[in-house]
């Protein structure tokens, strides 16, 4: 196989049979080698090489080695690595389609949310043109799971009305829908919320179960209510699109299989994680001192109606894009629709397995 000279992030090695050539793929990770994630990553991986026959193999860089999470979508298209992985906020513009997974809403579901955008993304043929336009094609899907709401010791919101004058930490839209509540906003990355939280700089924020636990979360806050806002889905793994297409049908097909097979196997990992934290907050078994409770549905409704002129917002910005934001979003509920309905009539697809 040859492959033009600009593609520097693509190497071949011949195996010691030297009867045939294996592809190798290098994919930078700005996360570390621990978690969920991770373990979904090497999943992915171990499924590219199998799907193939050893035709195509991974070679996984951790920790941000070739690109941080800000510079991982323009050097995978400029071929400093050839895939990897990608968020959606850190890129907003540039990955403006993919943000549909960061919509406010109500669905909080990981299977059905990175089901819908698996499908979406590989079979709509605006969203892949508009990851085209960054020289990158979509294999497969990450979710931050639901959106949570955790506070510091004399703070506590179940309420929207609770939101108003809270110094509050949150992601992306999220943020933005919040500030227009009422809350007061903060800037910081996620490792940097404990000691915020513990140091009164914010009050609450809004976060994810099992980075509450990951981030011991749960040592600095007294309260979590469980809101099931929406969850963060933009966040996916892309390769290089003059690589992708250089690779035989065969291995374009193992890549595009086993992002669907990882879609599933990190879905599993995070319901089953969420069930067990939740629980465990619950009982004291961990964060003995915090109070986890249901957010009414009433109030949630309130939360999902603050969030509409995002969900207009990003409808408008595809339009001005030269895209059909109605007819984007529209098929996405639509997915949504038919997952929750497979969910509710089969079950997950790990529980048909049992």
């Amino acid at each position: 196989m040859k492959f033009k000279s600009t593609m520097m992030g693509l190497a071949l090695a011949s195996v010691a049979s030297m009867a045939s050539a294996e592809t190798v793929l290098r994919y930078n990770d700005g996360g570390p080698n621990r978690g969920a994630r991770a373990a979904a990553v090497v999943y992915f991986a171990e499924q590219v090489e199998a799907l193939s026959g050893g035709d195509l193999k991974l070679e996984i860089h951790w920790g941000g080695a070739l690109l941080k999470w800000k510079a991982a979508l323009s050097g995978i298209g400029a071929g400093t690595a050839d895939m990897g992985a990608v968020v959606a906020v850190y890129n907003p513009n540039e990955l403006k389609a993919m943000t549909i997974g960061d919509l406010p809403g109500a669905n909080s579901d990981a299977w059905v949310g990175m089901r819908a955008m698996y499908e979406l993304m590989t079979t709509n043929e605006q969203m892949k043109e508009a990851l085209a336009k960054q020289n990158v094609v979509y294999v497969g899907n990450f979710t931050t799971t639901a959106v949570q709401i955790e506070c510091a010791p004399g703070h506590s919101i179940k309420t929207v009305a609770d939101i108003k004058g809270k110094k509050m930490r949150a992601s992306g839209v999220y943020g933005k829908v919040l500030g227009e509540l009422g809350a007061t906003m903060v800037n910081m990355t996620y490792d940097k919320v404990y000691q915020a939280l513990d140091s009164g700089l914010i009050d609450c924020s809004a976060g994810y179960v099992y980075a509450t636990k990951a981030y011991k979360l749960y040592e600095v806050a007294d309260s979590m209510t469980l809101s099931n806002w929406g969850q963060v889905s933009g966040f996916g793994i892309v390769v290089n699109k003059d690589i992708f297409e250089e690779l035989t049908e065969e291995q374009r097909a193992a890549l595009l299989e086993a992002g669907s097979l990882m879609t599933d196997q990190f879905a599993q990992a995070q319901i089953e994680d969420f069930d067990t934290t939740v629980a465990a907050m619950k009982s004291g078994e961990i964060g003995s001192k915090v109070e986890v409770t249901e957010m009414a549905e009433e109030e949630r409704a309130k939360l999902f109606a603050a969030g509409e002129p995002f969900v207009a917002k990003w409808q408008s910005d595809m339009d001005a894009a030269g895209y059909d934001g109605a007819d984007i979003y529209n098929q996405f509920q639509d997915l949504i629709v038919k997952y929750e309905a497979e969910r509710d009539a089969k079950g997950y697809p790990w529980a048909r397995r049992i």
